[in-house]
């Protein structure tokens, strides 16, 4: 567990408390805090679905709806058509504007009180912590709806699929580049071919079981039999950031080790900045040149790392 984790629920609690989460009461405005929620984002955001209300505060449908309807009831909000004539669209009303206004003056005194007390460096530390933490509770909500499993034979089309989508997003499409290996059709067949000396995993939705990513690792052509090479790492967009590419690093890397590997080496690209980040920070190191032949002669990156 990491040392942060105590801390972190300890000050969430306070949190919790300081802000009057915990009291069975109406916010001083007279609302409840999803009421509250539903009207700033409604400010900020403009007309907004109940659907996209519900995903904006993590209340599922049925509880947005009841929020929505006592707004309507204090004549806060009204609903408008949509661009579909059954779907209907909530908009903040002139009283509502009146009434986040208020709201908005009362909290943000609430907070400078607070924030009062602290230094500039001490408030610019806050700003950053919370939005960091928030940013981490989110990335983690979203990535349990995704799973790592092995790749199976019926996952050929949609793997393929993932290779020839993301690579041309880097320009690297054409010969010289990953995208052309004939592996990439069928890459079950390709990494089973090879036994325990190469696996390949994917990513998939839990909620269609799709595939939304892959990587794997391989004997590297042309190199000696202790070192392999790192192949075939795409994630589509949406799972950037979630932690998702660290989890399949490390799988790749640990089944690397176990099939008597002791050195993993990896091509990209320069303008994969994320990429080369996420290899640093699992302590790859770059090299000047090219190993083994891959035939890869469009890649102009290259990274390894000793295997333990």
């Amino acid at each position: 567990m990491f040392t942060e984790v105590l801390p972190i629920r300890r000050a969430s609690r306070e949190l919790v408390r300081e802000l009057g989460f915990l009291v069975n009461q109406p916010e001083p405005s007279g609302l409840t805090h999803p009421q509250c929620h539903v009207l700033i984002e409604l400010g900020e955001r403009g007309p907004l679905s109940q659907n996209d209300l519900a995903s904006l505060l993590r209340l599922d449908k049925s509880r947005i709806s009841r929020v929505v309807a006592e707004l309507l009831a204090l004549k806060l909000v009204r609903k408008d058509k949509g661009s579909d004539a059954r779907s209907r669209i909530v908009t903040l009303g002139a009283t509502g504007r009146t009434q986040l206004a208020c709201l908005h003056a009362d909290s943000n005194a609430r907070v400078e009180m607070a924030l009062a007390v602290l230094s500039p460096d001490e408030r610019s530390a806050a700003v950053r912590g919370m939005g960091l933490y928030a940013r981490a509770l989110s990335r983690s909500r979203r990535r349990v709806e995704y799973a790592i499993r092995a790749v199976k034979k019926q996952d050929a089309a949609a793997v393929a699929a993932l290779i020839r989508t993301v690579m041309p997003e880097f320009g690297a499409s054409g010969p010289g580049y990953a995208i052309m290996d004939p592996e990439v059709d069928d890459m079950h067949a390709f990494y089973n071919a090879h036994g325990r000396r190469a696996a390949y995993w994917v990513i998939v939705r839990n909620e269609d079981g799709s595939v939304q990513g892959g990587g794997g690792f391989a004997p590297l052509t042309g190199g000696d039999k202790k070192t392999c090479e790192l192949r075939k790492m795409y994630l589509y967009p949406e799972l950037r950031g979630l932690g998702l590419g660290s989890e399949l690093l490390a799988m790749c890397m640990k089944g690397a080790t176990n099939a008597g590997f002791r050195t993993m080496y990896l091509e990209t690209l320069t303008n994969m900045s994320d990429a080369q980040a996420l290899y640093q920070r699992n302590g790859f190191t770059r090299i000047s040149g090219a190993k083994g032949n891959t035939g890869h002669s469009g890649c102009d990156t290259f990274y390894e790392r000793k295997l333990v």
